[in-house]
């Protein structure tokens, strides 16, 4: 089995390139054999104005001619045809593109068994949209590009982590479409993933939807309905949920360690949190895929792209990470 890992570009008009070219200088990612999958030329732009004089640019067609050097990038060319008129910082058609095309050739490696694993720099949502390609995010992409039914996001730090019901929806969607069904598959993926990465007897804490969760029905019946039932019929199935718990509380006595994650209904309510305790090496997993896929939990950041002030940490930590979870 390969332990190569595919990292896929992004959308080139943010700081993808630039958290790339910066993660794969660290010390912490030495022995991490890994292609990059996105424009080479970009990349050789990204190494001139980031002063990296010593790195060479290593373009491929196959995984197997990879050369894993220091001071070396491997990638294969995913091509920008009118590179010139790309404006970092700006949402483009072509940007979008680029980065959808990025995620098909990754899956398609991985699907193959040439690479052990993805991870993914930040694409952006509506430049995604504007080139055709009409997904919420990675993870949609990548349980259509792999037929996986039953995939969840997964916010993953040392000392918080963070399982979705619901993601890339409104609010008004998220309570109109809630179920005990998506509430037990979701439960019934975390225990999977954590036994998966080597937590034996996972403790996982399921928060309620409502302040207070719902204060017996006080302030909303939706726990009632939905988040009960489903708790109650996974704990009877051998699984260790706990709940449902109230969310101004929860996300902090996962982090001070006792539960191993947290199902968050909704896409802030587990974002927030997360993103307040682990900013910079946060990472985003996709749970429920044929293979490992992480990402560097932050967007695009168009307002910083290509000023080389990026900060790479959450970019390391998602391939040290998909390194060590393969």
């Amino acid at each position: 089995m390969s332990k190569i890992i595919a990292i896929t570009m992004g959308d080139p008009a943010g700081i993808g390139p630039e958290i790339i070219v910066k993660a794969l200088q660290s010390d912490v990612l030495k022995n991490v054999h890994s292609v990059v999958i996105g424009s080479a030329k970009l990349l050789e732009k990204q190494l001139k104005m980031g002063l990296f004089n010593n790195v060479a640019i290593n373009v491929i067609d196959h995984v197997n001619k990879a050369t894993f050097k220091p001071n070396v990038i491997n990638v294969i060319d995913i091509k920008l045809e009118d590179i010139d008129s790309l404006k970092p910082g700006e949402l483009q058609p072509q940007a979008g593109d680029l980065a959808y095309r990025c995620v098909v050739k990754a899956t398609e490696l991985a699907l193959n068994g040439d690479v052990a694993a993805i991870a993914t720099a930040p694409l952006n949502k509506e430049a995604l949209h504007s080139a055709g390609h009409m997904y919420p995010g990675h993870t949609e992409l990548l349980a259509k590009l792999t037929n996986s039914k039953d995939v969840a996001m997964v916010l993953y730090t040392d000392t918080l982590k963070v399982i979705h019901v619901t993601t890339h929806v409104s609010l008004r969607n998220f309570l109109n479409n809630l179920s005990c069904e998506r509430v037990e598959k979701v439960i019934k993926i975390a225990d999977q993933f954590l036994k998966k990465v080597g937590i034996k007897q996972p403790k996982i804490a399921v928060a309620g939807v409502n302040p207070h969760a719902g204060e017996h029905g006080l302030f909303g019946d939706e726990e009632i309905k939905f988040v009960t039932p489903a708790i109650e019929k996974m704990r009877n199935q051998g699984i260790n949920a706990i709940g449902p718990c109230a969310p101004d509380t929860v996300f902090l006595q996962a982090h001070q360690g006792k539960f191993d994650i947290v199902v968050a209904m909704y896409h802030d309510q587990g974002h927030i949190p997360l993103k307040l305790l682990g900013f910079y090496d946060g990472v985003n997993i996709a749970a429920g895929l044929p293979f490992i896929r992480t990402s560097a939990d932050h967007g695009t950041a168009y307002d910083i792209a290509w000023q080389g002030v990026a900060k790479p940490d959450s970019m390391i930590e998602s391939i040290r990470l998909a390194e060590l979870l393969s």
